[in-house]
C-alpha cells in the first residue's frame, strides 16, 4: 500500500464531502484505539473545523489517558481542532435504574454495552447538529463490511466512513505515518464496551490479521446470497486446523451480523395490493 497516496486520497475525500455536502466540518469520538486516533487525524488533516470528543462511560484509566493523549496530540498539531469531554457515566447508571430487570445476564450485559455505543452516538450527533458537522465514522473494513464487529446505530451510526476500506493492519500502516502517539499504536485492539479489559481478540476468538486472511480466502472460494456466506466452492488448498477455525468463526459472525451491513429492509406494497 502506497500509505502517503492514501493519506491523501482520505483527506481530499473528507473535505470535498464536506464542501458538496454544505457542511463545516466533522466532529470524531475519541476511544483512545487505532482507528478514532487515524479518523481523527485525517479529518484534521483537511483544514476543516474538527471536535474530537472523548465520552467516558465506565471506561478503564488506560482508555481515557490513550484518549486524552491523543487530543493532546491532535490539538498541538492541528489548530483547526477542538475537544469536548461529556462524562456519561452518570447516564448509563441512570438508564440501568430505569429499565426493568431481566433473568439472562448474558444478554443483559450485551444489550447494555450496545446501549453504551448507541449513548455515545446521540453525543455525537447533538454536536453535530449544533455545529453543522459529519459525524465521522472510525470502523474499518474487517470490523464494517467483514465479520460485522460494530453496533447497530451505534459506533455504526455515522454520516461518512473514511477508513472503512482499509484492513486493520492497513490502519495500523496510516498511523505509523501520521505518527499517532506510541500508545495507541502499542494497545491491544478493544471496543471499550465493557468496563474491563477484555480485547476484540477476547471476544472475537481471532486477530484481525487472521480475520483479513479469512475474509480474502472466504471472498474467493466460498459462494454468497447477496451479502450471506454459503457454500464453499471447489478448492485444493489444505487448510490447518487453525485456518478451519478462524474461517468458521468469520462465517458465523458475518451471517449473523450481515443484517447490519445491508439497508433497512423496506416492504415494497405492490400496486395489485393497493388496489
Amino acid at each position: 500500500m502506497n500509505t502517503l497516496r492514501v493519506i491523501e486520497h482520505i483527506s481530499d475525500w473528507l473535505k470535498l464531502y464536506s464542501e458538496k455536502s454544505k457542511t463545516k466540518g466533522f466532529v470524531v469520538g475519541i476511544s483512545g484505539g487505532i482507528d478514532s486516533a487515524v479518523t481523527s487525524a485525517l479529518c484534521a488533516r483537511t483544514g476543516l473545523p474538527l471536535l474530537g470528543v472523548e465520552i467516558p462511560i465506565h471506561q478503564s484509566d488506560s482508555q481515557v489517558s490513550r484518549a486524552q493523549e491523543h487530543i493532546e496530540w491532535l490539538m498541538a498539531k492541528f489548530s483547526n481542532v477542538n475537544a469536548q469531554r461529556v462524562e456519561l457515566t452518570d447516564v448509563f447508571d441512570q438508564f440501568i435504574a430505569s429499565v426493568p430487570p431481566v433473568e439472562n445476564e448474558v444478554i443483559r450485559q450485551l444489550s447494555l454495552a450496545n446501549t453504551r455505543a448507541r449513548l455515545r452516538m446521540t453525543t455525537l450527533y447533538y454536536f453535530a447538529g449544533l455545529n453543522g458537522f459529519l459525524v465521522a465514522g472510525t470502523g474499518n473494513k474487517v470490523e464494517d463490511l467483514g465479520v460485522g464487529f460494530f453496533t447497530k446505530y451505534g459506533d455504526g451510526g455515522v454520516d461518512i466512513s473514511p477508513i472503512a476500506d482499509l484492513n486493520k493492519t492497513e490502519v495500523y500502516a496510516v498511523a505509523k505515518e501520521l505518527e499517532i502517539v506510541t500508545s495507541i499504536q502499542t494497545a491491544a485492539p478493544t471496543d471499550g464496551l465493557w468496563g474491563d479489559d477484555r480485547t476484540d481478540v477476547d471476544q472475537i476468538g481471532a486477530s484481525y490479521p487472521e480475520l483479513e486472511w479469512a475474509m480474502d480466502y472466504i471472498g474467493n472460494n466460498y459462494e454468497f446470497d447477496g451479502l450471506r456466506i454459503l457454500s464453499k466452492k471447489s478448492d485444493s488448498k489444505n487448510l490447518s486446523d487453525r485456518e478451519k477455525e478462524v474461517i468458521g468463526i468469520y462465517i458465523r459472525m458475518h451471517n449473523a451480523n450481515v443484517h447490519k451491513m445491508i439497508p433497512i429492509p423496506v416492504c415494497t406494497i405492490p400496486h395489485s395490493v393497493r388496489r
